[in-house]
């Protein structure tokens, strides 16, 4: 019984080593979370002209020009402004100046000049125009010298 066992064996074995193996498969699985993002490269900063009555400096008068930002986003993200905080003016200049940041984007997202926060559900790449105007109010006007003020565009 023996000597069958082993011939058996012995001739199974002799079978197999002609047949091709039995193939299995598997899947792998890969998941990915991607967190609401976005990124901010500033392309230019603004400069901010007189008004002839000199009671605004603002990048809307004429020679003026925004601050432009490139935005890539993935969505669900916030856009703002800051109000402005930092600001130099020439020691001639004594009175208050009411400072007023506003943007614009186009691109992936088109967003109307605004001052208040736009939500972006969508992702995309847009160009933002970043603008500012500082404002003399009652016969206040803006005095001689250098000027500027920071404005920080926010995304979250």
């Amino acid at each position: 019984m023996k000597l069958f066992r082993t011939a058996f064996g012995a001739a199974l074995l002799v079978t197999c080593l002609g047949q091709p193996a039995l193939a299995t498969t598997q899947n792998v699985i890969f998941n990915g979370t991607i967190t609401p993002t976005c990124t901010l490269v500033i392309a230019t900063n603004g400069t901010m002209t007189i008004s002839p009555d000199l009671q605004t400096l603002s990048s809307h008068n004429s020679g003026g020009s925004a601050g432009t930002v490139t935005l890539t986003t993935t969505g669900g993200v916030s856009l703002s402004v800051d109000p402005v905080t930092t600001t130099t003016v020439p020691s001639a200049d004594t009175t208050s100046t009411t400072w007023t940041p506003t943007y614009s984007s186009a691109g992936a997202h088109s967003i109307v000049e605004t001052g208040s926060a736009t939500a972006i559900s969508t992702p995309g790449a847009d160009l933002v125009s970043v603008h500012l105007a500082g404002t003399k109010g009652g016969s206040n006007r803006f005095a001689n010298g250098n000027y500027q003020a920071t404005v920080t565009l926010r995304c979250e």
